[in-house]
């Protein structure tokens, strides 16, 4: 949730950019750590919103400008509310400005109580009177403030409230004693200042991001045939025409070309997809990059930086780990290929593997251009397979097959007439 508030608040290139911690702060630090720029605050014990603010004082007190407080449970906030928030706030230069929305429902939100126009303060839902209680402006926690003088008001913030807590809101009333202004920007789409405090508030807004993120791709050109079953992350980037079939998950820094076809079943994550590439029902596709025209599965693996050129195909229960499979060729049944260069044009028959691990470490096989692999094969790491080379059915390479030479290890075939009749009779 944080990260899409933080990528929000960088439309405004903050000069500073402060985090509250409480709960489990060590692991919201941890999930942030490739993040430059952060400074954490720890809230200990946690009591209130108003506590939470004060703990920065050390870093912010003596400071000039605007500090913009957000929450970092709130992952639907656009980056345009918070330039709009900072322009009214410096326009009309007031001590405080608050973003507000009209809802249907406002239970569980502090009402906006206003004098005419003017806000005149904020009262939380479990303090509020029956006639406050049926406002439906509401307050989203969302302030723009002037420094100076901060940090004094809000000292001046008494937990006289039934959860005996320090509320920020209470510092609207504060600065308007002190005859300072505070304004108000209504947002036009509540949901967009909707916070999370449950499971099923967290998969409510995870929809309406997915939402957000399928309409935008369909305008630009992508056929995204259910949206509701289609799970595409923020980054992910399609190109037009491709087409996504039902139940397909996209997921970190994806990028899917142009003309592509995705099918039913596909999980793709951070990965690298090229133009008209078909990925068929149910691969998975991790940390991997495909070619153009290529074609996936189905029920293929791609993980760990493999690499899958042009026009190549992988087939059914193939899986393809940390390895090259060149331009034009193909591994189409029931393979294992782990740890390997394989050059163009080179066909591998089903039921191969590359044995790249000897117990210890994990060594290479490569498989240069135009070589054939027979079904069954077993390539005993470190192994070449030369140029033009043909490996035979069922054969165990264990040493280097010279180019355009025939590697065979099985003995001639022999039959034992009789043998399954004297068997029976045995039993």
């Amino acid at each position: 949730m944080i990260e899409y508030v933080l990528a929000a608040s960088a439309s405004l290139a903050p000069e500073s950019t402060v985090i509250v911690v409480g709960h489990e702060g060590g692991a919201v630090e941890l999930a942030l750590a490739g993040r430059a720029g952060l400074t954490f605050v720890v809230q200990e014990p946690q009591l209130g919103t108003a506590h939470a603010l004060l703990t920065t004082e050390a870093l912010l007190a003596g400071s000039a400008g605007t500090l913009v407080l957000l929450y970092g449970d709130a992952p639907l906030l656009r980056p345009e509310t918070l330039e709009t928030l900072v322009d009214r706030h410096h326009a009309s230069r007031a001590a405080a400005t608050v973003v507000t929305a009209v809802v249907d429902d406002p239970t569980g939100y502090g009402r906006i109580v206003r004098s005419g126009e003017k806000i005149a303060r904020i009262v939380e839902e479990k303090d509020a009177t029956l006639a406050e209680r049926t406002i439906r402006e509401i307050n989203s926690g969302i302030y723009a403030f002037d420094l100076r003088g901060l940090f004094t008001a809000v000292r001046g913030i008494a937990p006289q409230n039934a959860q005996h807590e320090y509320y920020l809101p209470d510092l609207v009333a504060i600065l308007l004693r002190q005859g300072r202004s505070v304004e108000t920007v209504t947002v036009s789409d509540p949901d967009e200042i909707r916070g999370i405090n449950s499971r099923g508030e967290l998969a409510a807004v995870s929809r309406i991001v997915r939402q957000q993120k399928t309409a935008e791709l369909m305008a630009a050109g992508v056929t995204i045939e259910d949206p509701h079953t289609t799970y595409i992350d923020g980054d992910v980037a399609v190109g037009a025409d491709t087409v996504l079939r039902p139940g397909v998950m996209l997921e970190g820094r994806t990028t899917i070309g142009s003309g592509c076809e995705i099918h039913s079943g596909v999980r793709i994550v951070d990965s690298q997809i090229g133009d008209r590439v078909v990925v068929l029902n149910h691969c998975l596709i991790t940390d991997s990059r495909v070619a153009n025209d290529a074609r996936i599965g189905p029920f293929a693996h791609l993980r760990s930086d493999a690499a899958i050129g042009e026009a190549a195909r992988v087939g059914n229960f193939v899986e393809v780990k940390k390895s090259v499979l060149g331009a034009g060729s193909k591994s189409m049944h029931l393979a294992y290929l782990g740890d390997a260069t394989i050059g163009e044009k080179v066909n591998i028959g089903a039921g191969t593997i590359t044995c790249n691990y000897d117990g210890v470490s994990k060594n290479q096989t490569v498989i240069e251009d135009g070589a054939f692999i027979g079904s069954d094969t077993q390539l005993i790491a470190p192994v070449t397979v030369e140029k033009g080379a043909y490996v035979g059915t069922g054969t165990t390479v264990r040493e280097k097959v010279p180019a355009g030479a025939l590697a065979v290890s099985a003995g001639k075939q022999r039959n034992i007439e009789g043998w399954v009749q004297r068997r029976k009779n045995r039993g």
